[in-house]
């Protein structure tokens, strides 16, 4: 898998606990300060226990100064596409353009549905992602009104508008063939499944299936970023070598930082999300030691 050469980002994983609001936001601001690149919301409206994913991010964007935020990963079939877009392009207008666009098919269709969704299958999910990354770059550009006739949308001349404060990227959330395909074809980036889902093996067969679909799409397959969430743990010593069968990172920064370049130079993932709870000590050990070493370690193996 080559080393596509993407800049070395780094995110946290917020929950969007409903339960203790407060603290969501405190450590929000504490992942700002810290120097994290990115703030990643899981988007999960059938949730109880959750907040909204969307209106979260536009109070943390409110209480932040740098950091961008994205949903990891939006869930289309309660979003309809020209609706986000809006909203998208107005939260990024108001951050000064640190808003992206992280949406999939939705995981969790019948929990959809009984919100009011369309009734999808996981197959017409997809093909209505591919209708919503097309309805999305019509809203952001400089066209006066929209017109799309799909199979799951259909927009007559909307008035579209405001237009963003930067190009937002498109990062799609795709395990399966038909998505990660999709990616391959249109999108900016690719979510990766949380690493216990997808362990970097079967990580790199996916990234095998995106890098032809682009190719076959007349892209080259470096324009698309590669993200992974990764669970794990800081540890005085690591159980076992680091293996691409992991579906965790447990052991101290210096093992954390070896897996990290390595998933960078061999499988050409450029941004890591950590998944661990908002110890503020953790998430400081990981951006301001593991990240520091990884991007030293990238920069010396590129040079």
């Amino acid at each position: 898998m080559p080393d596509y050469g993407h800049s070395i980002e780094f995110g946290y994983f917020l929950i969007p606990d409903a339960g203790d609001p407060d603290g969501v936001l405190q450590t929000a601001r504490l992942a700002d300060e810290l120097g994290y690149d990115l703030l990643a919301v899981q988007d999960h409206p059938y949730q109880r226990a959750h907040l909204d994913a969307l209106a979260l991010l536009g109070v943390i964007l409110a209480q932040t100064k740098r950091i961008r935020v994205f949903q990891d990963v939006g869930n289309l079939p309660l979003r309809p596409p020209a609706t986000f877009a809006k909203a998208a392009a107005t939260l990024d207008l108001l951050s000064g353009g640190r808003f992206e666009a992280g949406l999939g098919g939705g995981g969790f269709l019948d929990a959809a549905h009984a919100m009011g969704a369309p009734a999808l299958t996981p197959g017409q999910g997809i093909d209505a992602l591919e209708e919503a990354v097309e309805i999305l770059r019509a809203s952001w550009s400089d066209a006066r009104a929209v017109r799309f006739e799909g199979r799951h949308y259909r927009l007559d001349g909307a008035r579209i508008g405001p237009k963003p404060a930067h190009p937002i990227a498109i990062w799609l959330g795709a395990a399966k063939p038909r998505a990660l395909a999709l990616t391959g074809r249109v999108a900016d980036g690719w979510a990766a499944p949380l690493m216990n889902y997808q362990p970097p093996a079967a990580a790199a067969e996916a990234q095998t299936i995106i890098d032809n679909a682009a190719r076959e799409a007349g892209r080259d397959p470096s324009e698309i970023r590669r993200i992974y969430n990764l669970p794990g743990a800081f540890t005085a010593a690591a159980p076992a070598p680091a293996s691409d069968t992991d579906e965790a990172i447990v052991g101290p920064p210096d093992h954390w930082a070896e897996v990290l370049t390595h998933l960078a130079l061999d499988l050409g993932f450029g941004t890591f999300v950590l998944i661990a709870p908002p110890d503020p000590e953790m998430l400081r050990t990981f951006i301001e030691d593991v990240a520091a070493r990884v991007r030293e370690r990238v920069a010396a193996a590129r040079a």
